[in-house]
């Protein structure tokens, strides 16, 4: 399978509750709804719900930087490359 035939890198977020912090300051300093920021970045409002509600775990590469475009930050501070060496992601145990 070439470059070209493969599938779109996907990007999962690294925890729901630092996407809801950096939304609460964006890069600009400022705050942004989810559905401003689904606006924002050209992706369903549905899409940044679930993210931000842990339903949804990943999204693809175009999407991961739109997000972290509008959210005024890096990539990396908010997705991790699920593709990338054969990762995988292992969501962050949590003490019970």
């Amino acid at each position: 399978m070439s470059k070209e035939d493969s599938p779109p890198t996907r990007y999962a977020v690294a925890s729901a509750d630092r996407l809801k912090l950096l939304m609460e300051r964006t890069g600009t300093g400022e705050p942004i709804t989810s559905r401003e920021l689904a606006e924002k970045a050209g992706v369903a409002h549905g899409t940044i719900g679930a993210l931000m509600a842990g339903q949804q775990r990943t999204v693809p590469e175009e999407k991961a930087k739109a997000i972290a475009a509008a959210l005024g930050i890096d990539l990396l501070v908010l997705f991790v490359p699920m593709e990338r060496a054969g990762r995988v992601f292992i969501p962050a145990q949590v003490a019970v």
